[in-house]
């Protein structure tokens, strides 16, 4: 069921977040590991209530578990680019995304293999836009390791470890930094 599944995901991210064990979760929340292990893996089917303590320990509210929070990963190839015609030339649309907060943009220089890079977590809420300009890019973000080429597309949070390197010496990043002024999770108040 979809709405487990974003239950899952927000019981786990803010869980992480606030740096709790599973167990712990469980005990301040009043329910068995078990219990929790499931709705954690969005094979539980919890009650109302069940919902109301985990979010009374997680300090949120019950709409934070209930709501989908954050963007998606979003990866585009240069082959699978597409042009429009515009009146000020040809345009390649690689994201939209909506939200408060601000965005930095840059280009980045890789000069490491991702190996000797050093990773970095950005404020909860964060995302990285990268638009490989010149050379070849691994990122690792989470758990997961892409490889990205020049013209390929890529949107990750930022709010996870990620690194970028490079295997062959030189690559050349553009980079949209998009983080919202306030915390996605605010504590009940």
């Amino acid at each position: 069921m979809a709405m487990n599944n974003v239950v899952s995901r927000n019981i786990q991210r803010i869980r992480t977040e606030r740096e709790l064990s599973l167990g712990e979760l469980a005990r301040r929340a009043g329910v068995s590991k078990q219990t929790l292990s499931k709705i954690e893996q969005g094979l539980g089917n919890p009650t109302i209530g069940t919902l109301e303590e985990v979010a009374r320990a997680l300090s949120v509210r019950i709409g934070g578990l209930l709501t989908e929070w954050g963007s998606p990963v979003l990866m585009r190839r240069k082959a699978e680019g597409e042009w429009s015609a515009r009146p000020q030339g040809p345009t390649r649309d690689l994201d939209q995304i909506y939200g408060s907060g601000y965005v930095r943009t840059q280009l980045l220089a890789v000069a490491t293999p991702l190996e000797g890079a050093n990773g970095t977590t950005l404020s909860t809420g964060s995302l990285h836009q990268v638009y490989v300009i010149e050379g070849l890019v691994e990122i690792r973000y989470g758990a997961e390791l892409v490889q990205l080429s020049e013209g390929d597309f890529l949107r990750f949070p930022a709010d996870v470890e990620h690194v970028f390197g490079t295997p062959d010496g030189k690559a050349l990043l553009h980079i949209t930094t998009t983080a919202p002024h306030v915390a996605q999770f605010a504590s009940e108040g």
